[in-house]
């Protein structure tokens, strides 16, 4: 086989046949990407290769795509921090990589042009898995910045693994007078069903609402047809490839965007445009330790040099009865969630419950244990009682009442 990666061929088997771009191998195998975004891999021993064109998946500089201002369309800022909605498949190692910046993305989706006046700014360019509380805290001064010179909405493009804890961090960090709406995509730009279009589309309609908050715009069903809008502090990514992965827990969305029409409808009580000054209180304090209890668990794992402690217990908000002492001398706040999705911690109705009241902890209502996780860091820095603050609701994170929702 003469062809070389980044080539595109035609293979030709006993019984099929396949076009694609041929990818990096750990072996002999000819391993092709197809138009449809999968890999196929065959011994080419076994198969005929033809090859079509030469080096057409090597990096390329992109067309240059000229931009006029209108002034009737609002200027809204693009901050781009990686993921795969910047991603593309690097053919040098056969792996999705993210290497877009925000003017790459302008790029790929050209119906954001019509939506609005654009600056791009990139943070940062990693997987989302990366990401740590000092990227937030970056993240949250590029948006204040980007507020301050004039923009009516900011995008921050994101890797959906670890975006709730982003957003939720901006939540607490932020007071916006303008929507700031994270977005990502599920699958890579060169997949047919990338859902990074539809998602950047709806996530730029949303900057323009009059939502004042920190969102989540993602997919709403499995459709190509209208994306959700998460409030930060409520959203979870409860589907590990699903294009409607992200949902929001305890209560409904914000809102929803229509792709087709544009038209964002908002549902509940939000933070109105303009409602609030803008400032930011961005001191972190990321020593904290985050605690999933289960059957058996040691006790010892608890680390004493931590700063907070939140626990995600079972049920009300229970841990196993051994756990009360060291509770009790824990020198810094310890906070109980609940593994349970939907519903309340209460830690009066059972006498382990009253045992840790009794022991120190504070009970976070609804909030969600990532969610608690990030206050917890920012309560520390921030607030003069954390604890009284873990209690009450700051960014929309604890809902007024628990219902399930139909």
């Amino acid at each position: 086989m003469t062809a070389g990666e980044g080539d595109r061929v035609h293979v030709q088997c006993e019984e099929s046949e396949f076009e694609g771009i041929v990818m990096p191998s750990a072996d002999d195998s000819l391993v092709l990407k197809l138009e449809s975004g999968y890999n196929v891999g065959f011994d080419p021993g076994d198969v005929e290769v033809e090859t079509l064109e030469e080096d057409v998946g090597g990096e390329g500089e992109p067309p240059v795509v000229e931009r006029e201002q209108d002034s009737d369309l609002p200027d809204v800022s693009l901050i781009s921090t990686g993921g795969t909605i910047a991603s593309t498949v690097d053919y040098r190692t056969g792996a999705v990589t993210a290497q877009f910046t925000a003017d790459d993305v302008l790029q790929a989706v050209p119906e954001l042009g019509e939506q609005a006046n654009y600056r791009g700014r990139v943070v940062t360019n990693i997987l989302s898995e990366n990401m740590t509380p000092g990227h937030w805290q970056e993240i949250a001064r590029a948006v204040y910045e980007e507020i301050e010179e004039g923009a009516d909405g900011v995008v921050v493009m994101h890797g959906t693994d670890t975006m709730a804890y982003t957003a939720s961090g901006l939540a607490f960090m932020l007071d916006t007078p303008v929507p700031v709406v994270f977005v990502g995509s599920q699958r890579s730009a060169d997949r047919p069903s990338s859902d990074n279009v539809v998602n950047a589309v709806c996530a730029v309609e949303a900057a323009k609402s009059d939502v004042a908050e920190v969102m989540i715009c993602m997919h709403r069903s499995r459709n190509d047809d209208e994306c959700s809008l998460h409030r930060a502090t409520r959203a979870r990514k409860n589907h590990t490839s699903r294009r409607d992965a992200f949902e929001t827990v305890g209560a409904e969305p914000l809102g929803r965007v229509d792709y087709e029409s544009r038209e964002v409808s908002v549902k509940g009580s939000h933070v109105e445009r303009g409602e609030q000054e803008l400032s930011v209180d961005d001191d972190l304090i990321p020593a904290v330790q985050h605690v999933k209890f289960t059957p058996g668990k040691d006790v010892d794992i608890v680390d004493s040099s931590a700063e907070g402690l939140v626990l995600e217990g079972t049920g009300l908000g229970h841990v196993n009865s051994d756990w009360i002492e060291t509770v009790a001398e824990f020198e810094g706040p310890v906070v109980m969630t609940s593994q349970c999705l939907e519903g309340r911690v209460c830690d009066r109705v059972y006498d382990v419950g009253r045992d840790l009241l009794e022991a120190g902890v504070v009970e976070a209502e609804d909030t969600l244990p990532e969610t608690a996780y990030v206050k917890l860091m920012w309560a520390l820095a921030n607030c003069d009682d954390p604890e009284a603050a873990m209690g009450r609701d700051v960014a929309g994170e604890i809902t007024e009442s628990s219902r399930p929702w139909t």
